[in-house]
């Protein structure tokens, strides 16, 4: 079997490429050769999927033993989406602990206040405006420099550091190292004074948390605040404009929604699964022995990548997958992801998404598109650079 090229999404556009349709009417995984190492099996199907990202014989770790461990782009990414247990659920189970549901509703009026003070300076400097720009890329930073509790001034330095991490150009590597080390002593400094000077918020959760005596170290404290930064911040600010291309594009449902704003939450939850984020399944796993996946035998030391955009879209779990429906269930979707690599900030992106398509269904109803979308092409996410937008 001769792998098929890997990855199939365009950075142009939000659609789930062809060549993934017709991975899931064929039978077992796809074989699939990455621009990088070696080649490896493709998971498309919901239930396929859900086992890769699910099951405890598949190692992602494993990827930093191999030289040849396949990739789309130059650098592997690291820190907690790589880790395996038990390395990984002691961080994340710290994480549980500070990240509450109590905590991350607090942070809803805060959401509300700031969508709607970013749409007061739209208006106030008339159209066109830069949704990205404008709004996307500074409502989810306002929100998680304030988890973490990040002071005001210092926002801007968290965004330069945010997006040099995310870059996946070879010529930046050597900056991002720079700025992971910045990012590292700035969050170092942060937690020191939080353990001095305790507050109300995660920062100091963390600092402060215990568990059987052991607290987690200044390593694992960065790995898992640099893994809030990225998941809380870059997914959502990619997503806000993301949902408003789609819905703008399907103006029934725009209207119904503008009609029912109370269905936000459950719009939300089907946007997120409409929408193939990433721009390729972007974490490989290797078998740690022999396992079926679906009608495959993958053996072990075998890699395997699981497509969430190809699993949300798989009509043998979501009739009708590619039409956007905002009454559909989309309960179940690996938006956030599955297993022990779901996202830890999927509630505050949920706040964050709900918030911001709250505030710009109910203060500007009457939004379009007025200029060509230009895309970000050097990112793991998918999603509008500038989005021009208008009102009436």
């Amino acid at each position: 079997m001769t792998p098929l090229a890997y990855p199939f999404n365009a950075f142009t556009d939000l659609a789930l490429a062809e060549p993934y349709r017709h991975a899931q009417q064929a039978p077992g995984l796809l074989r699939i050769q990455m621009p990088i190492g070696a080649p490896a099996w493709l998971a498309t199907r919901y239930d396929d999927v859900r086992l890769v990202l699910g099951d405890r014989r598949f190692s992602r770790s494993e990827a930093f033993r191999r030289d040849d461990a396949p990739r789309a782009f130059p650098r592997i990414a690291g820190g907690i989406v790589m880790m395996d247990p038990p390395q990984l659920t002691r961080i994340r189970s710290r994480a549980a602990q500070a990240f509450t549901r109590r905590r991350v509703e607090a942070l809803r009026p805060h959401a509300r206040a700031y969508a709607h003070q970013l749409i007061d300076r739209m208006l106030a400097a008339g159209p066109p405006a830069d949704l990205v720009n404008d709004f996307a890329l500074p409502l989810p930073l306002a929100l998680i420099c304030q988890l973490l509790g990040v002071p005001l001034h210092d926002r801007e330095r968290f965004k330069q550091w945010n997006d040099s991490l995310l870059s996946t150009r070879p010529e930046d590597a050597a900056l991002t190292q720079q700025h992971l080390g910045e990012l590292a002593a700035y969050i170092k400094g942060l937690v020191a004074e939080r353990r001095r000077h305790p507050q109300d918020d995660f920062m100091t959760a963390l600092a402060q948390a215990d568990e059987q005596g052991e607290c987690l170290s200044e390593e694992q404290l960065l790995l898992l605040c640099i893994a809030i930064l990225v998941a809380g911040y870059e997914g959502s600010a990619s997503q806000i404009p993301n949902f408003i291309l789609v819905l703008l594009d399907n103006p029934q449902q725009w209207q119904q929604l503008k009609a029912h704003p109370e269905h936000i939450p459950q719009a939300v939850e089907e946007l997120l699964r409409y929408i193939p984020l990433a721009s390729a399944a972007m974490f490989v796993h290797y078998a740690l022995q022999d396992i079926e996946v679906g009608e495959t035998l993958v053996r072990q030391g075998e890699a395997v990548f699981a497509s969430i955009g190809a699993a949300n879209h798989d009509p043998a779990r979501f009739a009708n997958p590619q039409a956007l429906d905002l009454q559909r269930d989309a309960q179940g979707h690996f938006g956030f992801g599955h297993g022990l690599h779901h996202c830890i900030g999927a509630a505050l992106a949920r706040v964050e998404l709900q918030e911001a398509l709250q505030a710009l269904v109910q203060r500007l109803p009457s939004l379009k598109r007025c200029g060509a979308v230009q895309w970000k092409t050097a990112t793991f996410f998918r999603g509008a650079h500038c989005l021009p937008v208008t009102w009436s």
